[in-house]
């Protein structure tokens, strides 16, 4: 069974293979023993914390195979961005210059430096073992964050934010950085992305220029990508998409991918999960149509447990079978909460 959870320091090898696996691409997932530590003694503390307001608390899940008895996916939250460490992004916004007595009518977008997510909850380190994609893993590994956000709504913010990785090419080379970034940081680009993805932002204020870039101004290669996702990318924001996250012309200040948002409250997941009794038994078939795969999560927070189950949906019993309650640390006669892994309206 496939089993999401909260990271324990037990997990360390098997998630040092993962950061191994992840390559440079994914700061927040660094091959680095000290700091995946620090990040799971960080998260302990988080889910054993009393919160009344959310702040810079930092919730790492793993996704086990439990037969297997290995940690295969990785995911998290950061409960509110910028709390610690100033959180920058770029605003594309427009600037019109009108000279009347020319007759000139000039519209422009600039990029203006700022920090106007802090506050908000950051989904990330998302990365799932090679071995496990395809299927409902990559799904499971993803949404189960915003199960954990409908059981805890108070520990999160009333937005939520998920940057995108920018477009690069084959050899990794970022059109935005080369025409902008490289100009100010004199590093490369992957020094100054795994910098930024240690929380270490003081240096963007030191060297970032303070005013609007004219985006006319850049390559014709930069403009383009502004906004736009890398290649692999594209099912995630996809995905993240159909949750109700939406674009509203916030990019990343180094490759300029897209940082996007929904309301927490409007998460499809969060929103059309119900909570339901959990029973042993076959489930009722209502209809014509076999069980369908299920989010089930156990709504305890230190031991928190999301996985999937073939059950139906409809009314207020969660039929399983007895080998399902161990994974889920729960027992017959609790209350779950349960959505639909497709998100598939309620009838």
């Amino acid at each position: 069974m496939m089993v999401i959870r909260p990271a324990q320091t037990n997990d360390l090898e098997d998630i040092l293979e993962l950061a191994a696996a992840a390559g440079t691409g994914l700061t927040t997932l660094p091959n680095d023993p000290v700091r995946i530590k620090d990040k799971i003694v960080s998260s302990i503390k988080a889910f054993s914390a009393e919160i009344d307001v959310p702040g810079p608390e930092y919730y790492f899940f793993v996704l086990e195979d439990t037969q297997k008895q290995k940690v295969v996916g990785t995911s998290a939250l950061v409960a509110a961005v910028g709390m610690d460490e100033a959180f920058y992004t770029y605003k594309l916004s427009t600037v019109v210059n009108t000279s009347q007595d020319l007759g000139i009518y000039n519209k422009h977008q600039i990029l203006v430096l700022g920090n106007d997510y802090t506050g908000c909850t950051e989904i990330a380190t998302l990365f799932l073992s090679p071995d496990y994609r395809g299927g409902i893993n990559g799904r499971l590994l993803a949404k189960s964050r915003f199960m954990f956000m409908a059981d805890f709504p108070e520990r999160f913010a009333d937005t939520v934010i998920a940057e995108m990785r920018g477009f690069s090419d084959e050899d990794g080379k970022s059109p935005f950085w080369h025409s902008l970034g490289k100009h100010f940081f004199n590093m490369p680009f992957a020094k100054a992305d795994a910098i930024s993805g240690l929380g270490s932002n003081q240096f963007i204020a030191e060297l970032m220029p303070q005013h609007p870039i004219y985006v006319n101004m850049l390559s014709e290669e930069a403009q383009e990508v502004i906004g736009k996702v890398h290649p692999k990318t594209k099912p995630a924001i996809s995905m993240l998409k159909r949750e109700g996250f939406r674009y509203q012309n916030y990019v990343d200040i180094f490759d300029a991918g897209p940082t996007i948002e929904a309301p927490k409250d409007q998460i499809k997941t969060f929103r059309a999960s119900k909570l339901m009794e959990i029973k042993i038994g076959r489930p009722h078939m209502i209809s014509d149509t076999p069980p369908e795969p299920l989010m089930v999560s156990n709504r305890q927070l230190k031991a928190f447990r999301t996985a999937i189950v073939e059950s139906d949906f409809e009314g207020e019993i969660l039929y399983v079978d007895e080998t399902t309650l161990k994974p889920l640390d729960v027992n017959e006669g609790d209350l779950v909460r349960v959505v639909r892994l497709r998100n598939k309206p309620s009838k």
